[in-house]
C-alpha cells in the first residue's frame, strides 16, 4: 500500500465576511482520489448565505455544530425547505440543488462526505452555482438568459451584473428567506443525535447507525454512515468492513490514538487523530481506536447504503 494514510485537516477554497468553504485535496490525502471519495466543509456565519448549487456527486451532508435553513431540490421534485440543527444527517442524491442559510449568532459547520465516481475529478466535488459572480447564467449570452427568464436583455444584463458574491454571502438581516416545514424533513434528515441507540456499552460508547431502515435516501446514493462516541480511556475493537467498502472518519470531538494494520500483517498507520481531522481506511484493512482521557467522537460513512 503505497497511499499515505495520514490524517489531514482541510484547505481553505473560499470565503469571505458570510462563512467559508473548505475541502481535503485528493493531492494531500491520497486515498480519497483512489476510493472516488470527496470531503469538504461549510461554514457559515450569522446570516450567511451559502448560494444555490448542484453537485456532481451524492453525499451525505452532516451537521456539526450549530442551527440553520437548508433549501433541498431533488430532482423532479418540489423545493423542501428545512429547518437543520447539530446531529442532523441529510442525503443528498445525485443532481440536488441546495442553499444554506445561517440566521444564529453561533456559526453553523456542516460537513459533506460523499461519492465521486461520477464526477468531473476523482476526489473532489465539482459545484454549480445557479446565482453569483460564477453562476451558469453568467456564461450564457444575455440573448439565451433573456429566452430562458422571459425578460428583456436590459433587465438580464442588471440582473447577472449586480451579483457580486461568489458562492457564499452575507444576507441584510431583513431579508426574508422561505421559512422551513416541519414535514419537509420527513425522509430527507436523520439526527443522529437523538435517534434510538445501535450500540450503547456502558462505560464504553454508543452508536448510532444511518442506513435505507432510518432514511431511505442513502440508497439512491450508496452510501452508509454512523455516528460513533466513545468514552474517555474506551477502545473500539479491531475490527473491518465484510463487505469491502471504504471507511471514511472525519473526528467530531475529542482525540485519541490509531492503528491500522493491513496486508501480511503490516502496521500501516499508527498516529494520534484529533477533532477536525479526517482518514480512509482501506477496503479489509484492520482499524482500532482507543481514546483519550475526555473521550471521542467521529462520524463516519462506508461506501454501501447498508
Amino acid at each position: 500500500m503505497d497511499v499515505d494514510l495520514t490524517p489531514k485537516l482541510p484547505k481553505n477554497v473560499f470565503g469571505g465576511d458570510g462563512g467559508s468553504y473548505q475541502a481535503w485535496c485528493p493531492d494531500d490525502l491520497g486515498m480519497l482520489k483512489r476510493g472516488n471519495i470527496g470531503a469538504a466543509k461549510l461554514g457559515l456565519q450569522k446570516n450567511g448565505l451559502a448560494l444555490p448549487r448542484y453537485s456532481d456527486s451524492a453525499k451525505v451532508a452532516y451537521v456539526l455544530q450549530g442551527n440553520g435553513v437548508a433549501g433541498v431540490v431533488l430532482p423532479e421534485k418540489d423545493e423542501k425547505v428545512i429547518g437543520i440543527r447539530k446531529g442532523d444527517a441529510i442525503a443528498l442524491p445525485f443532481g440536488a440543488v441546495t442553499w444554506w442559510y445561517n440566521k444564529e449568532d453561533t456559526e453553523l459547520i456542516v460537513l459533506f462526505l460523499g461519492d465521486t465516481s461520477k464526477g468531473h475529478k476523482a476526489g473532489s466535488f465539482t459545484d454549480f452555482y445557479l446565482t453569483g459572480t460564477n453562476g451558469i447564467f453568467t456564461g450564457f449570452s444575455s440573448e439565451f438568459v433573456s429566452r430562458a427568464w422571459d425578460v428583456d436583455e436590459t433587465t438580464v444584463k442588471a440582473l447577472v451584473g449586480s451579483q457580486s458574491g461568489k458562492g457564499i454571502v452575507k444576507l441584510d438581516g431583513s431579508i426574508k428567506l422561505p421559512e422551513p416545514k416541519k414535514e419537509d424533513r420527513d425522509r430527507l434528515v436523520y439526527n443522529c443525535e437523538e435517534a434510538p441507540l445501535d450500540v450503547d456499552i456502558k462505560n464504553g460508547g454508543r452508536v448510532v447507525v444511518l442506513n435505507t431502515k432510518n432514511l431511505p435516501l442513502v440508497a439512491e446514493i450508496g452510501l452508509g454512515a454512523d455516528l460513533v462516541k466513545l468514552d474517555g480511556g474506551a477502545m473500539c475493537s479491531p475490527g473491518f468492513s465484510c463487505d469491502s467498502a471504504l471507511q471514511v472518519t472525519y473526528i467530531v470531538s475529542g482525540s485519541g490514538r490509531v492503528q491500522v494494520v493491513g496486508v501480511d500483517g503490516k502496521r500501516v498507520l499508527e498516529t494520534t487523530v484529533k477533532a477536525g481531522q479526517l482518514f480512509i481506511v482501506p477496503r479489509f484493512f484492520v482499524v482500532s481506536k482507543i481514546c483519550d482521557p475526555d473521550g471521542m467522537s467521529w462520524f463516519s460513512i462506508i461506501t454501501t447504503p447498508e
